[in-house]
């Protein structure tokens, strides 16, 4: 027990590195699906195309094989990022796809006349993304958007797979020491389920705004 005290400051650590894994993965992945979905549904056929072959792309593969090619091969032809850089970017392409989808869905529930009177007013397509189309789009999408970042932030466990010290890793390492599995992975599992229950209290409180303002 005295080793297992002893190890709350690696615990601790690998907590902190899970929440800044999970907040910077999901900044990109929402700038991903903002670009991504966009492009496709933007009157411009190569870009459509280009949206829609991503979002087939990277949700055909596995993020642990993202992982990989980003961790393992990308140095092979000279890029390399370090591992937090490489989870980050895995994580934000890959699960930018989902967002890009949900995004999509809402934004395919805007009614068409409000476009049609955007367009007579005569907005640009990007004032028409930006002050019609893009918000009214977030604001029906706010659950499915929760329930994929409650996946996102679970899934920053895969980080251990390229030796990062995140929550996962530390109790790893921890359980190695102290030989108490049950202690240890009980404790890291209701750290991930504690995470979880706040993204999804505050999704539900956005979500419960934006319905009242709408």
């Amino acid at each position: 027990m005295s080793q297992l005290t002893e190890s709350l400051g690696d615990f601790g650590n690998g907590l902190l590195t899970t929440v800044e894994l999970a907040g910077a993965s999901f900044a990109g992945a929402v700038v991903v699906a903002v670009v991504v979905v966009t492009c496709r549904i933007v009157p411009v056929r190569p870009l459509r195309l280009f949206g829609t072959a991503y979002v087939e792309l990277f949700q055909s593969i596995p993020l642990l094989l993202w992982l990989a090619l980003v961790f393992f091969a990308l140095p092979e032809i000279g890029v390399e990022f370090g591992a937090f850089a490489s989870v980050v970017l895995a994580s934000s392409l890959y699960q930018g796809s989902y967002y890009a989808e949900a995004i999509r869905s809402g934004v395919n529930s805007v009614s068409k006349g409000q476009a049609e009177a955007a367009r007579a007013l005569g907005m640009s397509t990007r004032q028409l993304l930006t002050n019609i189309v893009l918000p009214q789009a977030f604001r029906t999408t706010v659950q499915p958007l929760t329930n994929i970042t409650i996946t996102l932030v679970l899934e920053t466990a895969l980080a251990a797979t390229v030796g990062l010290l995140d929550l996962t890793e530390a109790a790893n390492r921890i359980n190695f020491r102290t030989a108490e599995p049950i202690l240890v992975y009980t404790g890291a599992g209701l750290c991930y389920a504690a995470m979880a229950v706040v993204v999804s209290t505050i999704g539900g409180r956005l979500e419960r705004r934006m319905v009242i303002h709408r």
